[in-house]
């Protein structure tokens, strides 16, 4: 060797041995603290790996039991929305002496079946109306609102709930449901009832594992609300497709809120990204639920971010709030765990059950289990066979929105803005107290909804997610005429009588504390935006109107008891 080579060997020589003994040591020093930390020896062994997982352990892909607590406090919130408006609204909408009374409608069912309340009967109408006491029909309403505000908010505030109290929310709103986006809500709380054990009550139920399946049925729901919004937009408006919908949208839009007049005041370039941002969320989105993790999660969060942005624009009651519930069937726990405290409760549970899983620590299902696995196949089949019509109706050039394919409304078709109206109408009711409704001196007082526009210097409201019915029905009564829409002739000899059950619906009644008004009549309007920055907005105006015309003449109590006797209708005078 050279002398070189010689003085190179002695030299490594102490170095190598140095960081071998070193290496040593740090391996006798793990070992030392691992047998200290975790008691690792002979059969403790698999004990003490789990210990170390268990302490380690971060919230692990793939599983839902957060989601599920997510979901259902989601519903129960839309729920508890929906049962206050019905208690605060139902009785003087359909109650005993409503507009439109529930009982004539079901009397008018009960004749159409054939005379008997049997199962024909309540498969046109599934309601347990048909199995209370008619007699005070106000008391039936408001029972069925009060349990289910009890019921959803327990729901709410303890995120627990079982199979049996979703299904009792799902049959008391089924008997309060009518018409209108209400089947979407029956739909997302039916497949609510399957996120959740038979009795237990848990937030995280061991033996009841979230099946993937059901969160499946969520997904499919968001996609064929937007593809059935996005397909309904195509199919019918032209402005959809040549980008000028938004330039009318948010003040023709049933109850627009303050953001809506500035919205409308955008320039027209935004509009026409409103539009392709809608057409691409509506109908590319929904897609990337078919795909892996990631695009699925990007979907969700598209779709919240949507659902907002609709939210912040706009007073569509509680239907945008309800749209987000499925998307959040997109995420699984590891992508909620931020929702929730660490350390404790629902998310420590979770990650006890993951790292159980990952040690091996896995329960052998029991005879409940593997029913509830059969129970969720199940479903699985209803939702696919129910889905056939509803999946047709999206390929069909004939599309329909907001239609049910089966007397429970489990699998709808949806669908949102199909056309856009390019000019407000709106329906002003007047009364005088004059003696001639023809007097040209006589002085017509206006009353006031409660949202929807009317006084011009009124600010837009922001009400969403709770909802005022009749300012949305009144909304619709403006493109038609009264005799399309008579329930406005009915609220005419309400206000004539200064009704105080249909008064409690509006904001203003000009006759307070003074005589009833002798005549009643209905102005058609025309309204729009007042311009940002021009004289009328600087006045305090948000609105600007025109007269139309008449949309219904004026209406005395006398001239009325005719037409009210014709309809059945209880004269306000008895």
């Amino acid at each position: 060797l050279s002398p070189d080579t010689s003085v190179s060997n002695n030299m490594a020589t102490p170095c190598e041995s140095s960081e071998s003994t070193l290496r040593k040591r740090r391996f006798e020093q793990s070992k030392t603290t691992s047998n200290s930390d975790g008691n690792c020896s002979g059969d403790d062994e698999g004990a003490c790996k789990y210990e170390r997982k268990k302490k380690s352990f971060s919230l692990q892909t793939g599983t839902y039991w957060l989601t599920r607590i997510v979901l259902l406090r989601s519903i129960a919130f839309i729920y508890f929305v929906a049962f206050t408006v019905a208690y605060n609204q139902n009785k003087q909408l359909i109650g005993e002496r409503g507009l439109m009374p529930c009982k004539d409608y079901l009397l008018s069912v009960k004749r159409y079946v054939g005379g008997k309340i049997d199962m024909s009967a309540f498969a046109y109408t599934p309601s347990i109306l048909w199995f209370l006491d008619w007699t005070d029909m106000d008391a039936n309403l408001d029972g069925i609102s009060l349990v289910g505000m009890v019921v959803s908010g327990f729901v709410l505030v303890t995120g627990m709930a079982n199979m049996v109290m979703m299904t009792t929310l799902w049959v008391l709103y089924h008997s309060l449901v009518s018409v209108g986006w209400e089947s979407q809500l029956l739909e997302t709380g039916f497949l609510g009832i399957f996120l959740c054990p038979v009795w237990s009550l848990s937030q995280v139920p061991r033996r009841c594992p979230p099946s993937l399946i059901s969160i499946w049925t969520f997904r499919w729901l968001i996609v064929r609300i937007m593809l059935g919004a996005g397909l309904i937009k195509i199919r019918g408006d032209r402005c959809w497709k040549d980008l000028t919908c938004m330039d009318f949208h948010y003040e023709t839009q049933p109850v627009p809120n303050p953001m809506s007049y500035y919205m409308h005041q955008s320039p027209w370039w935004f509009h026409r990204f409103e539009v392709l941002s809608n057409h691409f969320i509506e109908l590319i989105v929904p897609f990337f639920t078919f795909l892996r993790r990631r695009m699925c999660m990007v979907n969700g969060t598209l779709q919240v971010l949507f659902q907002v942005v609709l939210i912040v624009s706009g007073n569509l009651s509680f239907l945008n709030w309800l749209t987000i519930v499925p998307s959040l069937a997109c995420f699984d726990d590891a992508s909620l765990g931020f929702l929730f405290s660490s350390g404790r409760g629902a998310k420590q549970t979770v990650l006890d059950l993951q790292a159980e899983e990952a040690a091996g620590r896995t329960h052998k299902p029991t005879r409940g289990m593997l029913i509830r696995r059969v129970v969720n196949v199940a479903l699985g089949v209803l939702i696919g066979y129910l889905s056939v019509p509803v999946v047709l109706n999206l390929l069909s050039s004939k599309q329909v929105m907001n239609t049910s394919f089966d007397p429970l409304r489990i699998v709808n078709t949806y669908g949102a803005f199909g056309s856009i109206t390019k000019e407000r109408a709106e329906v002003i009711l007047q009364g005088t107290l004059s003696e001639d409704p023809k007097d040209p001196g006589a002085v017509w007082e206006e009353y006031q909804f409660v949202c929807k526009p009317g006084e011009l210097t009124r600010r837009p409201c922001l009400i969403s997610p709770y909802h005022y019915r009749l300012d949305w029905l009144i909304w619709f009564a403006a493109f038609q005429t009264y005799e399309q829409s008579e329930w406005v002739i009915h609220i005419a000899g309400r206000l004539l009588a200064n009704d105080t059950s249909t008064l409690s619906l509006l904001e203003h009644n000009p006759f307070q504390g003074r005589e009833n008004p002798r005549w009643v009549r209905g102005e058609h309007f025309k309204y729009k935006f007042s311009p940002l920055g021009s004289a009328s907005a600087a006045q305090g105006k948000w609105w600007l109107r025109k007269r139309i015309g008449p949309y219904f003449p004026a209406v005395d109590l006398a001239s009325l008891r005719g037409y009210f006797k014709s309809r059945n209708w209880l004269h306000p005078d008895l």
